[in-house]
């Protein structure tokens, strides 16, 4: 199979792989929220070795996903701390110096960025990284950027009128990151909005807006992806559904990415997409304990009573980075082979 060429139900992973623990203090990561500024103090090679430990680990994420199987592959986000702090903080109008304070999805106090002037985006944030990506492997690649309405809403805004320019300005600079990371190859760029599950009224204002802005004349496949947060944090996601879910059949996205095994959604959810390719989440992140390939199946099918298996793409529900390598490893094999079953069956 070349690259390009996609089985039926393919396989990937949403972002983040398990970073191992010469590379960041995991101790530390699993024992605070997920940085919002950057937490230089976590990574345990010198800075000046930073570059080198990110390319061996990134390898290893990298080898780690086509061991296992996976169709579409990322790098891992090997060289992060979070999902969403390196590339918000490398935006101009981000203040260096001086953190501000937000409140987390849970409502608790938070340090986050500060905006103290225009944004806009000065280079190229991820396009290195996704370079490395592209120069080692032949599989199907994607990269992820955190959104412009999660990003506004992890921030301190002294500078705009309101929350909803920050986002538009955000949403202005993800563009451009989004364009660069198509022309250097990528074939698939993911948009992490997990935010919009937590500050609903908000995501009413001006979520989708946020979204279709970000995408705008932009010429390659996007995800949107939404959560209700790390399983490592959040143990019960069972209570009452997505409250910011069907309105997202209005973006102008190719694919919607959702959790959908920890929550135990009603999957008739899917009924609402009749457009958009959909990237269910079928591992459970806050079990530790590996599905078996035919739960796996079980869940596939379950999906496939809701939509066409020709829009179907099956994941783990979010990020693994706060996993134990070889539980991850497991997983993705227990995916893999669960998503061979249902294709032989469909075939």
């Amino acid at each position: 199979m070349s690259k390009g060429e996609l089985p039926l139900i393919p396989t990937t992973v949403i972002g983040s792989h398990p970073q191992p623990d010469w590379l960041i203090d995991r101790d530390a990561l699993a024992h605070r929220a997920p940085p919002r500024i950057r937490a230089y103090e976590i990574w345990r090679p010198a800075p000046e070795h930073l570059t080198e430990a990110g390319d061996d680990a990134t390898m290893l994420a990298i080898r780690d996903m086509e061991a296992t199987g996976i169709d579409i592959i990322t790098d891992g986000e090997m060289r992060r701390e979070s999902y969403s702090n390196h590339f918000s903080n490398a935006l101009d109008g981000i203040d260096p110096e001086t953190p501000g304070a937000a409140l987390t999805r849970t409502g608790r106090p938070d340090v986050v960025p500060l905006v103290n002037g225009p944004i806009s985006r000065r280079e190229p944030v991820e396009v290195e990284a996704a370079e490395f990506l592209l120069a080692h492997t032949d599989r199907v690649t994607k990269v992820t950027v955190p959104g412009a309405f999660t990003m506004s809403q992890q921030s301190q805004n002294d500078h705009y009128p309101s929350r909803r320019e920050l986002g538009m300005a955000m949403a202005d600079a993800l563009r451009e990151e989004i364009i660069d990371l198509f022309a250097a190859g990528i074939d698939i760029v993911q948009i992490d909005e997990p935010y919009m599950q937590s500050f609903v009224d908000d995501a009413r204002e001006y979520a989708i807006e946020a979204i279709n802005r970000s995408v705008e004349g932009v010429d390659g496949t996007t995800i949107l992806h939404t959560c209700f947060g790390y399983g490592h944090f959040i143990k019960d996601k069972t209570a009452g559904g997505y409250p910011f879910l069907a309105e997202l059949a209005a973006t102008n996205v190719d694919q919607i990415a959702i959790e959908a095994a920890q929550p135990q959604l009603d999957l008739s959810v899917l009924d609402d997409f009749d457009r958009h390719t959909i990237v269910l989440g079928v591992l459970d992140l806050g079990d530790p304990v590996p599905e078996t390939p035919e739960v796996v199946a079980a869940r596939i099918r379950a999906a496939l009573e809701h939509i066409p298996a020709e829009r179907l793409i099956v994941a783990p529900d979010c990020g693994m980075k706060y996993l134990p390598r070889d539980v991850a490893r497991a997983k993705l094999d227990a995916l893999v082979a669960g998503a061979a079953i249902v294709r032989q069956q469909l075939t």
